[in-house]
């Protein structure tokens, strides 16, 4: 899903919706800057993202080469997944590439794919649960206890996971709708192909490479 929404002046923003489930609704919402030069540093940047208030904001640098920069309302980050997906897709890029590094990408006729290594997402929890339902019975956990992905099988044989990712903004932890980043840990510490249903309804699909590589898609 792809929408436009006119910003002050000239400029657009593209907001899409990244890891969409199989009926096309929820995803994590993703804001677009195509032309970064309008917001040429770290402080005009910080400050669009955190008006903008969505989970990450991309600015382009070199459409290009892919050249990209990722903001969260409150901080600058060197990797995250969806918002490479996203905007992989929106550019119709063969290669991405935020501040750690190249990350190339392909399209299968369906779903769109990224290659990362699993040393570059944020640290995290991972926790596995006894049962989606206890999974999804979490309350939102407090800011003090950091990054949380909390997960369990929906059916293990077939690679189904039922997962819920929390994190500190701010003064207050939030829930974030879909997390590649977060996909990309747990994929690596399993070593295997994964099917996961997290937040609302959003679908992640993964497969482990060598050498702590991970396709996301």
């Amino acid at each position: 899903m792809n929408e436009l929404d006119a910003l002050a002046g000239p400029e657009v923003l593209d907001v899409l919706h990244v890891f969409c489930g199989g009926d096309g609704r929820h995803g994590n919402a993703l804001g677009v800057v195509r032309d970064a030069r309008r917001h040429p540093d770290r402080g005009a940047r910080q400050a669009l993202a955190a008006e903008l208030g969505f989970s990450e904001t991309v600015f382009v640098d070199d459409p290009e080469r892919g050249t990209v920069d990722i903001y969260t309302p409150t901080q600058r980050l060197l990797f995250a997944g969806h918002p490479l997906v996203g905007v992989a897709w929106l550019l119709d890029l063969q290669a991405v590439r935020p501040p750690a590094g190249e990350v190339w990408v392909r399209d299968d006729g369906e779903f769109t794919w990224i290659t990362a290594r699993a040393e570059w997402a944020p640290p995290r929890r991972l926790v596995r649960y006894a049962s989606p339902a206890e999974v999804d019975a979490l309350p939102v956990p407090s800011p003090a206890e950091g990054r949380l992905y909390a997960w369990a099988w929906q059916d293990e044989a077939a690679g189904r996971v039922r997962a819920r990712a929390f994190g500190p903004r701010g003064d207050h932890a939030v829930e974030d709708e879909a997390t590649g980043a977060a996909a990309l840990l747990l994929t690596e510490r399993l070593g295997r192909a994964l099917n996961i249903t997290q937040g609302r309804g959003s679908q992640i699909l993964t497969a482990p490479g060598p050498d702590g590589i991970v396709e996301i898609g």
